[in-house]
């Protein structure tokens, strides 16, 4: 129980509320006053003159430079060997903060209080009085006194969270204010017949029992003395914003005394509650921050149930600060819960049943075998696919998320193929190791000839999965083209046996029908596509072919130059008057033959 009101914090059992520092370089008495002025007593004269508001102290540098990293800051950046003065107008606590902490510097016994701790903690912050410079500093020792002392006092932390009203943005962000609420919340969610009247700093009156009388008093008396709403009193005296913090802590925790009951009372037996509300009560858990116990035990349920969550379940935000926008470390423990409850089933002996009614019951509820391993895989590519696209989440967490499950339990991985291309999109800076890395978790000869073909023509797939992904549709096609030559000869062989088509039908179950029919559809679709491909094939062949004569026929004509083709030309002209020579010297000779014939006149022309 926390403290009574009369109880000084001098009486604790921590050093008597008393801090000292064992190790000091100038030997003094202590802090003299002189007007607005801080002398120490000492016979070493001071060389540090420091302004806080409008008291100046003046100290030594030594005892100030060997806690203080702030001060070691401003001495030696300044690089003036003759600084003697500081002003520290933003130091948070003002005067009285700083008197302590220098006190607290030449080892001077400080007293520390509920009225005082929460200045000197801000202050010790502000001059960076860590354990780098001396264990056992000021930062430590004032929130220790915190933690053990103040939080633990329901008076103490009234008093504390007052006194940051004037240590803004310190006190908020050293956490002082949250911490105080949250104890402050937690006491006025106590049980009412626990309290004792005279802890709550009330101020008595007249008409309010003395500690003595209620201590001899039954505790129905007791309980009629003290109202359920006696901490509101006390809680009022702070200011408003601090007290709507109050107040939304104190609800925060009614809200998580409802989670952890309704954790406490669900059922053992699986599948008593819907997987969505177990997935809905651990998403108020963590925001509510739950017992970590109850919450290890409700993520054991939900474990237990995996297979019956769905994608909009499961996108629970991350709460815990982290970097990821969604709590990718939850759903990895839960699919861890998911297996470690397959296998303990699967190595179990399983009983037999006495009726059908049994074992149809078992059977619809599908928790365990391959069935729902396989639900749970088409759940968790679904989850990557969606959480891939924030680009905090670590290469690592995806691998290990994606690799969680066995390999059976994935026929396909068209939905890993997804997550991995949604995951490239977002973080367009991967290193061609880390692509390939990533790439590892899928198998390509388990995609579809559809996510094939777009992996063939996926930039982002770094290019030896490219190959892989080539080679493995090039063998799903060899293979689909053998199976339909198979069946197509399979009908022909076994056509004759068949009599009757329709009564062949009639005496095939159902469910053999159904599959047959699917198959044939596949079968059929894939002898289109294969057409498809061969027809644009020889398409693209005779485009080639064309292509070629036409290249071929510009070559031989940019091999023809000029000179050659003069060489052509006088070739063809010798080859003329060859001929033309020829044909004259039959002639020539029939004109000696015959002299009186009359020469043509063009043959007279050109001889004269």
């Amino acid at each position: 129980m926390w403290e009574s009101e009369t109880e000084s914090v001098a009486d604790r059992d921590y050093g008597n509320g008393v801090l000292s520092s064992s190790k000091h370089g100038v030997k003094t008495d202590g802090f003299e006053l002189r007007g607005h002025d801080w002398f120490v007593a000492t016979d070493i004269p001071s060389d540090l003159r420091i302004q806080v508001g409008d008291v100046n102290f003046h100290l030594h540098k030594y005892p100030l430079l060997s806690r203080s990293g702030k001060m070691n800051r401003l001495i030696y950046e300044s690089r003036d060997p003759e600084l003697s003065k500081i002003v520290l107008d933003d130091l948070p606590g003002g005067p009285e903060a700083f008197e302590l902490a220098a006190k607290f510097c030449y080892g001077i016994a400080v007293d520390l209080t509920a009225a005082n701790i929460s200045g000197l903690r801000c202050a010790a912050e502000y001059l960076e009085m860590t354990e780098d410079l001396e264990e056992g500093n000021l930062i430590f020792k004032t929130e220790a006194f915190l933690s053990y002392v103040v939080l633990s006092s329901w008076r103490d932390s009234i008093v504390v969270l007052k006194s940051c009203e004037k240590l803004s943005p310190w006190a908020e962000n050293l956490q002082i204010v949250r911490r105080c609420s949250e104890s402050i919340a937690w006491k006025a969610c106590a049980n009412p017949k626990g309290i004792r009247w005279a802890y709550t700093g009330k101020h008595q009156k007249v008409s309010s029992p003395k500690w003595n009388d209620m201590k001899d008093s039954s505790p129905s008396r007791s309980q009629q003395q003290v109202p359920a709403d006696w901490w509101f009193e006390d809680a009022s005296i702070l200011r408003i914003d601090h007290f709507v913090r109050v107040i939304t802590a104190i609800k925060a925790k009614d809200q998580r005394m409802i989670i952890e009951s309704l954790i406490s009372i669900i059922p053992p037996q699986k599948d008593s509650v819907s997987c969505s509300f177990l997935l809905r009560l651990l998403r108020m858990a963590n925001m509510l921050k739950v017992a970590p116990a109850l919450v290890t035990e409700l993520e054991k349920r939900v474990g237990m149930q995996f297979e019956q969550a769905t994608l909009a379940d499961l996108l629970i935000p991350n709460y815990n600060k982290g970097e990821t926008m969604f709590d990718v470390d939850l759903v990895q423990r839960l699919l861890e819960h998911f297996l470690v409850q397959e296998q303990t089933e699967s190595s179990s002996p399983s009983g037999q049943s006495f009726s059908d009614k049994h074992m149809y019951d078992a059977s619809q509820r599908g928790a365990s075998g391959p069935n729902a391993k396989m639900r749970v895989a088409r759940l968790v590519d679904s989850y990557l696919t969606e959480v891939s696209r924030d680009r905090n989440l670590s290469l690592t967490k995806f691998q290990v998320l994606a690799e969680a499950l066995p390999e059976s339990a994935r026929t396909c991985d068209d939905g890993l193929y997804r997550a991995i291309d949604s995951y490239l999109k977002a973080h367009p800076t991967l290193s061609e190791h880390e692509r390939k890395r990533l790439c590892r978790v899928m198998d390509c000869q388990k995609l579809s000839i559809d996510a094939c073909m777009h992996a063939a023509q996926n930039e982002r797939l770094p290019l030896r999965v490219v190959v892989q992904v080539l080679f493995s549709e090039q063998v799903k096609i060899s293979n689909a083209m053998a199976n339909t030559s198979l069946k197509e000869a399979g009908e022909s062989h076994y056509q004759p046996m068949v009599s009757n088509r329709k009564s062949l039908l009639e005496g095939t179950p159902q469910s053999f029908q159904e599959g047959w029919t699917a198959a044939k559809k596949d079968i059929n679709t894939l002898k289109f596509e294969l057409e498809t491909v061969k027809a644009k094939y020889l398409e693209l062949q005779n485009d080639m072919e064309n292509l070629q004569r036409q290249f071929d026929k510009m070559s031989k004509q940019k091999q023809a130059s000029a000179w050659s083709s003069g060489w052509k030309k006088l070739s063809k002209l010798t080859k003329m008057t060859h001929m033309e020579n020829h044909d004259i010297g039959p002639q020539l000779a029939n004109a000696a033959d015959q002299p009186n014939r009359k020469t043509p006149r063009r043959w007279r022309n050109s001889i004269s």
